[in-house]
């Protein structure tokens, strides 16, 4: 694992209105598949790339995340955790966790994931990307694009040789797995809610967005259907190796 790229964020502070009745009393995250929660497959897959410290925020119900977690050393990595009273959504989050992300308030380049999605991603294909972005002048950030799922056709963003823009064509769907520079959320007040969108829109109209399309196991767990079809595929798909 490239030694610049240490630290990981999990965004676990949403409240799942759309997998309600679960998640009045379990967080998201911690919903199960293939017999685990959602949440323990990133740390996991974190920790086999080479990660060190996972800062992961919470709100809804994050005492039973911790609670389920604890310091993260049974994965073999230090977690730390970032409380919100209230969702900060994920610019925000990211801006209340930064002195979590950053050793002695010095710039990092940190991955950052979702965590009531599941994939089957490499974090160790990071390392190449977060070279690149701890080397340039100013923030940018690399995105893990996905093909367009069908509940969303049109995609997020146009990827061409490498990078990113608004518009054009192949269009791909944001898979929310990126990298990012923690200097972009320095001018963000902790505790101040704001949303992660209008960052992208600024670094790829700058020139200053990377991306790469991965094409394996993803799925946005978003209803409890969608979580049970995921189960019976995990479950099927151990019995069979």
């Amino acid at each position: 694992m490239n030694p610049l790229l240490t630290h990981a964020m999990i965004f676990a502070a949403g409240r799942g209105e759309r997998m309600r009745p679960l998640t009045d009393t379990c967080p998201k995250p911690l919903l199960e598949v293939g017999g685990k929660p959602l949440i323990v497959w990133q740390l996991e897959r974190l920790a086999r790339a080479g990660f060190e410290t996972i800062v992961i925020n919470h709100a809804w119900l994050g005492e039973q995340i911790e609670a389920a977690l604890g310091d993260g050393s049974i994965w073999g990595v230090r977690i730390a955790y970032s409380a919100e009273g209230a969702a900060l959504e994920t610019a925000g989050g990211i801006a209340q966790a930064l002195p979590l992300l950053e050793e002695d308030g010095a710039p990092t380049v940190f991955a950052a994931v979702s965590g009531d999605i599941y994939c089957d991603f490499g974090y160790e294909r990071l390392a190449e990307p977060a070279a690149r972005l701890a080397a340039m002048a100013e923030p940018g950030m690399h995105l893990v694009m996905v093909p367009n799922p069908s509940f969303h056709p049109d995609g997020d963003f146009a990827l061409v040789d490498g990078a990113l823009s608004l518009d054009g064509s192949p269009r791909y769907t944001f898979g929310n797995i990126g990298l990012y520079d923690t200097r972009m959320f320095r001018g963000l007040a902790r505790g101040e809610r704001r949303a992660l969108r209008p960052y992208y829109r600024e670094t790829l109209a700058a020139g200053r967005a990377s991306g790469e399309v991965f094409d394996g196991l993803w799925e946005n767990v978003g209803t409890p259907a969608q979580l049970d079809a995921l189960d019976r595929r995990l479950r099927d798909r151990r019995s069979v190796r």
